[in-house]
C-alpha cells in the first residue's frame, strides 16, 4: 500500500491500486483498514475486473434505489469493507473473496 495525502479530494480515501488516497495527513486507523479491504479485494479480482464490477454493481444500485448515496452504500464492496473497517485484525481472518457474501444481500 502506497500512502498519497491528497488535500483537494472530494471523499476522506478512495483506493486506486496501489495507491490509497486521503485528504487529510494521518488518517484514522478505520478509514486505512476500510481502504486495505478494498486492496484485498482488488488483488483477488484483479484490477480491471474489480473496477468493472464496481462500475456495473453501482449503475445497478442506482437504478435500483434511485440514489447515489444508497447504490454507493449496497455495492457489495463497501458493504464488506464498511461492515469491518473497525475491526482491524479482520483481514488477518478473511476468507479469500470475502465479499462474495455481500453480494446479494442489502442493507
Amino acid at each position: 500500500m502506497i500512502l498519497l495525502v491528497v488535500p483537494f479530494l472530494w471523499v476522506d480515501g478512495i483506493t486506486l491500486w496501489p495507491f490509497v488516497l486521503v485528504r487529510r495527513p494521518s488518517p484514522h486507523a478505520f478509514l486505512i483498514n476500510h481502504e486495505r479491504i478494498h486492496l484485498r479485494q482488488q488483488l483477488e479480482l484483479g484490477i480491471f475486473v474489480f473496477y468493472l464490477w464496481y462500475l456495473f454493481e453501482y449503475l445497478y444500485r442506482h437504478f435500483q434505489y434511485k440514489d447515489h448515496y444508497m447504490a454507493y452504500r449496497n455495492i457489495s464492496f463497501e458493504r464488506e469493507a464498511f461492515t469491518n473497517d473497525r475491526d482491524l485484525t479482520y483481514l488477518k481472518n478473511r476468507k479469500w473473496y470475502g465479499f462474495w457474501k455481500y453480494v446479494s444481500s442489502e442493507q
